[in-house]
């Protein structure tokens, strides 16, 4: 079972940085619904105001231990957040960089069957509202707005790695199935980047709000640490955020003149 925070009561316990021992602790986040709202497109997420403030006290509160595990591209979490995530694991764990301008490192994988791709794009084709996205290592088919494509789309990508002697899975995702090779994920990338300096040695904490964050949660617990997850911990990432932000709280003097910029 996933470790949680939550009370007998049902509600969030007020922790704080007292409580977490943030010299101790590695913070792992997710992004798309945890950090910031899910959109309607990849494209079209917007970051809060104040995140990235928030994250960079953070940061500098916990060491350096705090890192973004995400399933897009290691360059996208760049392009929303800049370098203010020491670490950041694209991909679900496919590609991690360890460290702000280090090189990105990326698993061995099983190359993609074509047949798969191009039967994938007559299929979204056939579907109008559904949508390919296509990934190093895998690709996913989006069902957001045509909800009623989901057992098709399951169906077709089952009848793709069945053959494949576990090569690939498939995994469910928000409104979503993706393909991807088996034995890399969220939960690869947790157990990746806790193996070195400045997360090792600390105690994870992972938070997410996707089927596709249960690996990364369940690797935190594995190690000593907690894996959270919205709406089970928190109710939105709008509450999430609140409580990150509390975690470190902005200095009266920064909050008096409106921030850093």
């Amino acid at each position: 079972m996933i470790a949680s925070t939550k009370d007998t009561s049902g509600s969030l316990p007020p922790l704080s940085r007292d409580h977490l021992a943030l010299s101790q602790v590695a913070f792992l986040l997710d992004f798309d619904g945890t950090l910031v709202d899910i959109a309607s497109s990849p494209e079209s997420v917007v970051v809060p105001s104040g995140l990235k403030e928030s994250l960079l006290r953070l940061r500098q509160a916990c060491g350096d231990a705090l890192a973004v595990i995400s399933g897009r591209p290691v360059t996208q979490i760049d392009e929303f957040l800049g370098d203010i995530p020491f670490a950041v694991a694209g991909e679900h764990g496919i590609a991690v960089r360890h460290r702000p301008g280090g090189p990105i490192e990326r698993a061995a994988l099983p190359p993609v069957p074509g047949e798969w791709l191009r039967e994938a794009q007559g299929l979204v084709a056939s579907l109008p509202g559904t949508r390919l996205e296509r990934k190093i290592g895998g690709f996913v088919l989006h069902y957001r707005a045509a909800p009623e494509a989901e057992a098709e789309l399951r169906r077709v990508a089952e009848a793709w790695v069945a053959p494949t002697n576990g090569q690939f899975h498939v995994q469910a995702a928000k409104m979503a199935w993706e393909i991807r090779p088996a034995g890399i994920d969220k939960g690869y990338a947790v157990h990746l980047l806790m193996e070195n300096a400045p997360f090792a040695g600390r105690r994870p904490v992972f938070v997410g709000d996707d089927v596709t964050d249960e690996d990364g949660m369940k690797a935190a617990v594995s190690l000593g640490g907690l894996g959270l997850r919205i709406p089970a911990d928190f109710a939105t990432p709008a509450s999430f955020r609140a409580w990150l932000a509390s975690l470190v709280p902005e200095a009266p003097e920064n909050a008096a003149s409106g921030g850093s910029k």
